[in-house]
């Protein structure tokens, strides 16, 4: 799989995942790993126009544009992301993770919004999320019992959306993760920055748009301690060799 990672001025978290695509190593249908097999992984300068034929995108965490007016909504305006939402259009993935799926849902790629944290403070700790469906790319080889350890980083995190879009997200099955405790219980409590129903990503109607707030990328190497965001990675590259 070649993957393709949208750097915008501001972006932070670009090299993160890279590191992490770079050094995935492809999983046979048998489970097992093929040493040598190494994604390919292409840098996206936000102002060109080309994807270089990549077939999984993914816009990066940061602070794209410093985070002027609302987080996302001037780097929708990028010329690449004409590109971004033309691929998206015909079934390309594509992946958001905390200011990608905010720039996601500014860009009308996602339905809702990320709007200002319940506490009005900018957010940096580990949270626990937990899988709702196995039925997306990014969550198809996730036990959904299983509460992984995610860090979070952000001051504008608190999905919303109006009634019927959360009834269509549920009666969907688009709700990829909601926020949890150490046990999976969803709760108050373990909601983080009042998300709607604690949801903490989501897919759009076609199942192929994925956005999240949480950072797989910084939980994804046994030198961090914790390697419980490799499972969605590992679910990317499930289902291109299922």
């Amino acid at each position: 799989m070649k993957f393709g990672v949208v750097v915008f001025q501001g972006s932070n978290c670009d090299m993160d995942m890279i590191y992490v695509l770079e050094n995935l190593k492809m999983k046979s249908a048998n489970g097992r790993i093929r040493p040598g097999d190494h994604q390919e992984v292409i840098k996206l300068w936000h102002k060109d126009h080309d994807l270089q034929n990549c077939n999984f995108i993914i816009l990066p965490g940061g602070f794209s544009y410093g985070d002027y007016l609302r987080s996302g909504a001037i780097a929708r305006f990028s010329p690449i992301m004409n590109e971004v939402m033309e691929f998206a259009d015909k079934g390309g993935f594509v992946l958001g993770v905390c200011n990608g799926f905010q720039v996601l849902c500014e860009s009308h790629l996602l339905p809702g919004a990320l709007l200002s944290n319940d506490a009005h403070q900018f957010i940096c700790k580990n949270v626990f999320i937990k899988a709702q469906t196995n039925d997306s790319q990014i969550t198809s080889a996730i036990p959904l019992d299983k509460a992984l350890k995610t860090p979070i980083a952000h001051g504008e995190g608190k999905f919303y959306a109006d009634e019927a879009t959360l009834k269509l997200l549920n009666k969907n099955d688009q709700v990829l993760f909601r926020y949890c405790d150490e046990n999976g219980n969803i709760t108050p409590e373990s909601n983080p920055n009042g998300a709607m129903e604690n949801i903490a990503g989501i897919s759009n109607d076609k199942r192929n748009v994925f956005g999240m707030m949480p950072h797989p990328e910084r939980a994804a190497d046994t030198e961090l301690g914790n390697t419980d965001g490799k499972l969605i990675f590992e679910s990317i590259l499930s289902l291109v060799n299922a």
